[in-house]
């Protein structure tokens, strides 16, 4: 069964260390996915999901131009940020483990996920909704995201690590009612 993503009611986070003291955190503001979830068989479940990669915002408009830059995202020349599941595992009552493929500046890496499925209930509407955490962490380096500069006092301005933080609430995709045909 087919599910799109509620905008108003996700979040796509990302937390990093700034100088080594401090955790800066951030978001994505325009994306998009494709889930097939098959509640009887979890594992033939699957995702897709396509970030703006300029979208990205943390708060800070220099950082963020920043971000869009070569140094990091390279925006200009790599527009999106994709990423799609190849496995999932149930773990135990409402957790899984969701393998798959992201790719940031056309660097491919395979990324594991922990899912928790928050909840399910449905809208005002009559549609049916869910709601999932997902956490992971990446390295900047495995997606050539280089940019960084030494501290006088050792380490490094950004962290290496990225923790990905995703707050999703998903809704169940709705045909388009067939219109009557009349007999003209």
């Amino acid at each position: 069964m087919a599910w799109d993503f509620d905008q108003a009611h996700t979040v796509i986070g990302f937390a990093a260390k700034h100088m080594m003291v401090t955790t800066v955190r951030g978001k994505f503001t325009k994306f998009s996915g494709e889930f097939d979830l098959n509640e009887e068989h979890p594992e033939q479940s699957s995702v897709k999901v396509t970030i703006d990669a300029a979208s990205i915002t943390t708060g800070e408009d220099r950082r963020d131009g920043h971000l869009r830059s070569p140094d990091f995202f390279d925006v200009a020349n790599y527009p999106t940020i994709t990423f799609a599941s190849k496995k999932v595992e149930k773990k135990g009552e409402d957790r899984y483990h969701l393998l798959g493929d992201l790719t940031i500046r056309n660097v491919t890496r395979e990324v594991p996920l922990d899912v928790t499925l928050e909840g399910r209930g449905k809208t005002p509407y009559g549609t049916s909704i869910a709601g999932f955490t997902i956490t992971g962490a990446i390295s900047r380096k495995d997606f050539d995201l280089n940019w960084n500069v030494a501290l006088e006092s050792g380490g490094w301005l950004v962290s290496d690590q990225v923790k990905l933080e995703i707050d999703a609430e998903i809704i169940q995709s709705v045909p388009a009612p067939v219109e009557a045909q009349t007999n003209a």
